[in-house]
């Protein structure tokens, strides 16, 4: 083996690593306990599914009725929070055994997933703004903007009817964009509205007209889950015994289990909210964020060396390979990718952590991008130093080790700073699959007040520091590195 192919050979192991990460993560991922049962939920979803302001704890409607059907049954109550949008997908991956998050059931969801009996029915109403008169019923939202979320059946709903739909996160996005008046409407479920009435006292908004269609939610399951039977057993005598209803009462003030009924309004305070919650996003940016770019960073810089030393090869061997790697991480999303690791790759049998996911991912794209800037780095070195060191006898590995490497290292410094700081905001993409960083933190935060402004603009200044931190190391950083540069 020559020395060139010597130096390019960590690339394949690199590979190798990775593929064997995934794989283990895929068998430290097993099947839940037999007395555990693990519900699928939003966390951001007030009155539903939320943390408590006092607490921290996972609470709502869907969290008591899911803790009360897994006391029936006997288990235990494990939930995993999940985006509403890639909830399915999560179900499908095996992340957890049931959705507990106000599902509605649609024909085309039985179609699907096992579904429930219903444990909240409820029928779908139009939302407007409260001076608005000129939208009253579903003929009239023709021609007209209605926020929806993408997968909700309210959204084909509003479709149907001739709305333009602005696709939306969540419920309360949509009521936020109604009140800055970037849309006319949007279509919910009566206990989802409801429960938002009763939460914040919002008088802005009002239930312009009814869409003359009932809703019933329950718990979606795989399709031939055991668990249905089980579930729709406990189910029952909750309703029997009234639990349902007492539940029900406790979020919104209403019998959800049979009909719902508006609620009188709880205020919080913004400030007092936003302090509350400074330490716990703190401590998200500490522990998960600023790991998870760390980790990611290191992991993608050794794969970017790697890759810039393979593209630069004469072998074609190692040059195409690393040229299609380049091609594929800038040329796809890094939230595609995301998907593809999380989400899609189970269907192949490899089934990763949220966290692991996250930094394979991240490390990839890293990889990609970085390799280019060490590439270029590499080659503004000067010539000369490449065949001075040959002259006197040293080789390809040695060259580059001791003598190339040093001085690209001092070059490709501010491209590299540029990579990291980008890949820390580049994090809260994770809160897509499941890892609860910053981003998802404040998101916990702002749901059960509705308060996204206050928390989100605090997220943005926790990201400004952690990024003003790594911009005042670039300059020592490079003073430190010039003393490898020739000159």
């Amino acid at each position: 083996m020559t020395s060139r192919m010597r130096a390019i050979a960590p690339l394949f192991a690199v590979v190798i690593a990775v593929l064997g990460l995934l794989t283990a993560c895929s068998s430290s991922a097993s099947d839940s306990d037999s007395g555990v049962i693990r519900f699928g939920t939003e966390g951001t979803y007030s009155p539903f599914s939320y943390h408590d302001a006092a607490t921290g704890q996972l609470a709502g409607y869907d969290v008591d009725v899911a803790k009360a059907v897994a006391d029936k049954l006997g288990k235990r109550a494990e939930f995993v929070e999940a985006p509403w949008d890639s909830i399915f997908a999560a179900l499908g991956a095996d992340r957890f055994d049931a959705v507990a998050n106000q599902v509605t059931i649609t024909p085309e969801r039985e179609a699907e997933y096992s579904m429930s009996t219903p444990y909240a029915i409820g029928e779908g109403v139009i939302v407007t703004r409260a001076d608005d008169t000129s939208i009253s019923s579903l003929d009239d939202l023709r021609g007209r903007t209605s926020a929806q979320t993408a997968t909700a059946n309210w959204t084909d709903l509003a479709r149907r009817a001739g709305a333009k739909v602005e696709t939306v996160e969540g419920f309360t996005q949509a009521v936020k964009l109604l009140q800055q008046g970037r849309v006319d409407a949007t279509v919910n479920d009566s206990i989802a509205v409801y429960a938002y009435l009763a939460e914040t006292g919002d008088t802005s908004v009002k239930i312009a007209g009814n869409t003359g269609e009932k809703s019933e939610q329950a718990f979606a399951l795989r399709k031939g889950s055991p668990l249905t039977d089980d579930i729709d057993g406990a189910l029952d005598e909750l309703r029997s015994d009234g639990t349902l209803a007492r539940i029900s009462q406790k979020y919104l003030k209403a019998d959800a289990s049979d009909s719902a009924a508006k609620a009188p309004a709880q205020g919080r305070s913004t400030w007092r909210l936003v302090s509350d919650n400074l330490w716990p996003m703190a401590r998200a940016t500490v522990t998960t964020t600023i790991p998870l770019a760390a980790i990611s960073f290191v992991i993608g810089l050794a794969i970017a060396v790697l890759v810039a030393l393979a593209r630069m090869s004469t072998k074609p061997f190692l040059g195409w390979p690393a040229r299609v790697y380049i091609s594929i991480v800038r040329g796809t999303p890094l939230l595609v990718q995301l998907f593809i690791i999380f989400y899609a790759l189970p269907e192949l049998g490899i089934k990763v952590s949220p966290f692991p996911a996250a930094v394979v991912a991240f490390s990839l794209n890293v990889g990609g991008y970085a390799a280019e800037v060490i590439r270029g780095a590499i080659m503004a070195v000067p010539k000369g130093q490449t065949e001075a060191a040959q002259t006197i006898g040293m080789s390809y590995a040695a060259t580059m080790r001791l003598i190339v490497l040093p001085q690209a290292a001092r070059i490709a410094t501010p491209g590299l700073s540029n990579t990291l700081i980008s890949l820390v905001k580049d994090t809260s993409l994770a809160s897509t699959i499941l890892v609860t960083e910053l981003f998802r933190t404040a998101q916990i935060a702002a749901a059960p007040t509705f308060e996204f402004l206050s928390l989100y603009v605090t997220a943005a200044v926790y990201y400004w520091i952690v990024c003003l931190v790594l911009s005042a190391l670039q300059a020592p950083l490079e003073s430190r590195l010039s003393r490898f540069v020739a000159t």
